[in-house]
């Protein structure tokens, strides 16, 4: 494993399994075009000091999540939401839609759904698998 990253105190963070194809090149297109302004980091949980930001392995490996500038943690298509909701002006709206009465049942869902699916998705690799065997625990 590669050094680990320091969380900035005060600075929200996304945080993402880098072990898997379809969750970097999401993130990817997160960073490129969310975070305009630098106001997040977008990091994958591998290099990050998880005890730091109050989060477990398992916790990581099972949802992407999401630590704000005032430690709270969301999972999810809440974790989604509020990287949407704190990243560049134009999708701040879609970050409110995803937790609407309403919607955010919706938005579970599909979340879920996308996650068991990750590795026929696009950027998605056999290693995506949530259920792979060779995948670090």
């Amino acid at each position: 494993m590669a050094a680990q990253l320091t969380h900035l105190p005060g600075r929200p963070v996304l945080v993402f399994d880098g072990d898997c194809g379809f969750c970097t090149t999401s993130a990817r297109f997160l960073h490129r075009w969310v975070v305009r302004d630098g106001s997040m980091s977008v990091a994958p949980w591998q290099f990050l000091a998880l005890e730091t930001l109050g989060l477990t392995a398992d916790q990581c490996r099972a949802a992407v999540q999401w630590v704000g500038e005032d430690g709270q943690i969301a999972s999810g298509h809440f974790a989604v939401a509020a990287a949407l909701r704190a990243g560049h002006s134009v999708w701040r709206p879609v970050g409110v839609l995803l937790v609407a009465p309403g919607f955010s049942w919706l938005a579970a869902r599909l979340y879920t759904w996308v996650a068991a699916h990750r590795d026929v998705l696009p950027g998605g690799t056999p290693a995506c698998r949530m259920d792979n065997p060779t995948r670090p625990i």
